[in-house]
């Protein structure tokens, strides 16, 4: 059974009258994860999307790119973003539903605001409002301001893009230090480590890019003169 007929048979079980905050807490109590995440990542785009003044065709795409989503599973990520779009609950209400359902688990939820952050960029340009948005949507989920920062220097070219900022450590940090966070970040992008976290297999390539950035954060400081002298 694909992701999105899994996405459609819970959809369907909303009663008349019923949206998307019943579907997340139906998931909380019976989770789906890459279920739960990829109706996560719409809905939270969609509201995203009125935070911006509007939908471009630039950012209908980066759903796809994010969810490869066949023309035969179309309409029903349509329903999805347009319920959401529609729907009188706030983004909040939805951010805080989605920290539930998730358990509070920080590295899924920041695989999420990933997503979020590939939708933003879609158009080229970072809005002052999704970046408020976005900004709110990690405190919710319990992102700490280095995390976000570290999130928002890989997609933002405005966005401050020294490589401590990038793996989310500070100078101050020991080489080791450094390498062990590295290192953490590295097995947490693994895509077998993502799936089991209920990232969907559709959304995993865009890990590609944030292990590329990782790495080459990684070598940038580990070449530093301030570093190497440190091993001596």
């Amino acid at each position: 059974m694909s992701l999105w007929t899994r996405i459609s048979d819970a959809l369907a079980a909303l009663a008349n009258g019923e949206g998307l905050s019943q579907v997340f807490e139906h998931l909380r109590q019976a989770p789906e994860k890459s279920v739960g995440f990829a109706i996560a990542v719409i809905a939270l785009g969609a509201k995203m999307a009125k935070a911006d003044g509007q939908v471009t065709k630039d950012e209908v795409t980066a759903f796809r790119e994010v969810f490869q989503i066949a023309q035969a599973d179309e309409a029903g990520a349509a329903r999805v973003f347009n319920m959401a779009r529609t729907d009188i609950a706030g983004y909040q209400e939805y951010a805080r539903q989605i920290q539930a359902m998730f358990a509070g688990d920080t590295t899924t939820l920041s695989d999420l605001m990933e997503g979020l952050f590939h939708i933003a960029m879609a158009d080229g340009f970072y809005h002052p409002n999704e970046n408020e948005f976005l900004r709110d949507v990690s405190q919710i989920f319990g992102l700490d301001i280095t995390q976000f920062r570290a999130l928002r220097a890989r997609f933002v070219p405005d966005a401050p893009q020294d490589p401590f900022t990038i793996l989310g450590v500070h100078p101050d940090m020991s080489r080791d230090e450094i390498r062990k966070h590295w290192r953490q970040l590295v097995r947490e992008t693994h895509p077998d480590a993502m799936m089991a976290r209920g990232v969907p297999e559709e959304a995993v390539r865009l890990a590609e890019k944030r292990m590329i950035d990782i790495n080459r954060a990684w070598d940038e400081i580990n070449g530093c003169a301030k570093y190497a002298a440190r091993q001596l």
